[in-house]
This record gives structure tokens, sequence and C-alpha cells, in this order.
């Protein structure tokens, strides 16, 4: 692996590298919230690690934080939680173990830090990665969630108590029985996109008002009924997307909705 090299993204060198393609912070307003996000966890122990090829250049990513400030709905203090992880933003540089190799700097750093383990929120699909690589890592299914959400964990401490999601996303999700609901948090920069597109669809072709809610902390964001945590589309106390969408694949789900 002498083509590539491993950086720590910090508030100060994170607008020079960018953040899930966003590279323009004049640009991208995305990419700007990210930013205001990343400097206010990053003294709490928010670390994104990126992978850059000599001849491809930004090829991958992941970012931690201790679960305390996890911006999933779950339990897991005194663990390392695992936002995010994604590699080969060109395909000749799939299947290289880079993504691999980004999770081993995790590991590494939760033992340094004498952490209890690492956890992650998978699932099969968009927008999270899946449980396969995780597994062959040792970390093993402790709780899920609907639809098919999983929290998986490598605990360093057998006896260390499971992290788990939280109880209450049910009951969280009641307050939004009526009406359409967006909740997005910063932490996820594709929470911005298509989101303004979605609230004029469905004034316009739908009659229907959005609420839209910015997830400001970690706190809100564990009290998401989603297990996505940073998005969430919930119309008459139904979620009808747990990860962003396409303002067209909205009107199809509404369309759909209508119909019933």
């Amino acid at each position: 692996m002498n083509d590539i090299q491993i950086i720590d993204l910090t508030p100060e060198n994170i607008a020079d590298y960018g953040v899930c393609g966003y590279k323009d912070v004049e640009k991208h307003v995305e990419l700007r919230k990210k930013i205001d996000w990343y400097k206010k966890y990053y003294p709490k122990g928010l670390r994104t690690k990126i992978i850059l090829s000599k001849t491809g250049g930004y090829q991958g990513m992941l970012e931690y934080i201790p679960g305390k400030y996890a911006h999933r709905p779950v339990d897991a203090g005194g663990y390392m939680f695992i936002h995010c992880v994604f590699v080969g933003f060109k395909k000749q540089f799939k299947g290289k173990g880079y993504a691999s190799l980004l999770i081993d700097e995790c590991i590494k750093e939760a033992k340094e830090k004498k952490m209890q383990g690492v956890a992650v929120v998978t699932r099969k699909g968009s927008f999270m990665v899946d449980s396969g690589i995780f597994l062959k890592k040792e970390f093993k299914a402790v709780d899920e969630a609907e639809p098919d959400f999983y929290l998986l964990v490598k605990k360093f401490d057998k006896n260390a108590k499971d992290p788990k999601f939280k109880s209450n996303m049910t009951d969280n999700l009641k307050k939004y029985a009526k009406g359409l609901t967006v909740l997005r948090s910063a932490q996820c920069p594709y929470t911005e996109k298509n989101v303004n597109a979605i609230i004029e669809s469905a004034k316009k072709k739908f009659k229907i008002k959005t609420n839209l809610i910015d997830l400001k902390d970690a706190n809100s964001a564990q009290n998401n009924p989603c297990a996505f945590g940073s998005f969430c589309i919930i119309h008459n106390g139904e979620i009808i997307s747990h990860h962003p969408i396409s303002s067209t694949r909205f009107e199809n789900i509404m369309k759909k909705r209508i119909k019933r």
C-alpha cells in the first residue's frame, strides 16, 4: 500500500480535503455546515481519517466519535462509535483493503484510549455500510432496529455492558403522528441535498406543509426515531425514508401512500 497515506482531518485542514465528495466551501453549503459541526465535536473526540492515493487522490474515509456523542439513537457510552466508512470513490480503488485499514486505525485508537470496544450501526443499502467487513473483524450483532438496522460491537472487555439502540424510538415516533416531518443533522452532508426540493414538492403537489427539524446536537440525534439518526422523513407517524432521497423518489412514495 505504498501508493496511499492516511491523513487525519482536523478543523484546520478539513476544508482543504473536503468530505463525502464536497470540496468547495464557497459552493457547497453542505461542506460549510459539516465544518461547523466538525469544529464543535472535534474537541469531544470526533475523528475522521481519510485515504489519499498518490495516483488517484481522495479514495476513502472513516468517521468515528466517543459513543456518548454518537449521532445515532444508541446507548454506547464507553465505546468508540463509527458513524460511517466509505472507500473506492473510483472503481479501480475498490477491493484494496482500504476500509479494513481504516477500521483498524479506529480500533487501535479506541484501545489506546482504554475504551470498552468499538460499535457501529450497519444496514444493507444506501448510506450505511454492510455488516460483512465488521463481522470479519469479529464484531458481533448485539441489537437490531426496524426495518433492517443492526448494532454491531467489537468488545475489548467481554464483561462490559453491550451497547444498544435507544428503547424510546417507538415513543419518539409518536411525536410526529400528523403531517410531514423531515429530521436532519449536519453530521451527514447528504442530508442537505434535495430537502428544499422535497419541501417544495410536498407543498405544490400534495398540499402539505413540511415540518423541517435540524438536529442540533448528539442528544437530538439520539432521540431520532430512525436508526440512521442523521436523517428521517416521517408522514403521519410512519417513517417513509430512513436516509436522504431525491424529490422524485419522495413523490413516488407519496403517490403510493395517497392511493392506499
